[in-house]
């Protein structure tokens, strides 16, 4: 069994084939998928695949680009279903920050604190965080550590390959691992992949997007990742289905509505 613990498949690239997408993971030996909450429109869409096919699980959370939808109501709201796994994703991301200072500073201050909320809440809940970390390590580490995030612990969505994240966070947190491990400018990420602890890994696609290769720039979907699994367990010089059953684990370990 493999689970894709990073799969949007609330977004509109899947309405019109949901149902053959889900086959398809089956067939490529994808038992389980995660759909992270995003954006607080989709939730509502999540959910209902959620309680129409049993493989499917899902997040409560809202992206750092989604920040000005968000409300504590919506965590409130959804954390309490069944098949509610975690808080997130949430976190900091600057990639696209406002070039005028001012309103630079206002975004990042609203990022902040709309993840510490997430945080606050998830220790309220015993959930664990799916965290969203884009051009803004040393602060999302400096809040997960001031906020105490440990003690509920989560993943690290599409890690970056940051070794300060990784040796600030690895007694508590997993990194997920997705397509950008087959793309021929991870250097960095391929480098750390040994350094990441195998009770510490976890597999993802964040479908529809960074589809692995040989199929960059079509949609991405859980059906690949399977292909990461093979391409990690090249890199780490590991039997696929070994490095399959210990991320299974993992995912179990981490996310134990599951």
């Amino acid at each position: 069994m493999i689970i894709d613990t990073h799969c949007h498949l609330d977004h509109k690239d899947f309405f019109d084939d949901i149902e053959l997408v889900l086959d398809e993971a089956k067939k490529n030996g994808i038992e389980k998928i995660i759909i992270p909450g995003a954006d607080p429109i989709d939730i509502k869409r999540a959910v209902m695949l959620c309680e129409k096919h049993e493989q499917l699980f899902f997040s409560v959370g809202v992206h750092p680009y989604e920040i000005e939808k968000f409300s504590i109501n919506i965590l409130k709201e959804y954390a309490f279903h069944d098949k509610c796994v975690a808080i997130g994703e949430c976190g900091l991301d600057y990639f696209r920050l406002p070039k005028e200072h001012d309103e630079k500073e206002r975004v990042k201050k609203h990022q902040k604190g709309v993840f510490i909320e997430h945080i606050e809440f998830a220790k309220s809940v015993n959930l664990p965080l799916i965290v969203h970390i884009r051009d803004a390590n040393e602060e999302s580490k400096n809040i997960l550590l001031e906020y105490n995030a440990k003690t509920v612990g989560g993943v690290l969505h599409c890690f970056n390959a940051d070794s300060n994240l990784l040796y600030a966070l690895k007694d508590s947190f997993y990194f997920g691992i997705g397509g950008v491990l087959t793309f021929k400018n991870a250097k960095k990420l391929v480098e750390i992949l040994p350094h990441i602890p195998l009770d510490r890994l976890l597999f993802e696609t964040d479908a529809p997007y960074l589809t692995p290769e040989p199929f960059r720039g079509r949609r991405n979907e859980p059906k690949f990742t399977k292909l990461v699994l093979e391409k990690a367990s090249s890199l780490l010089n590991m039997d696929s289905l070994t490095l399959e059953q210990i991320t299974t684990k993992n995912s179990y370990n981490l996310f134990k509505k599951l």
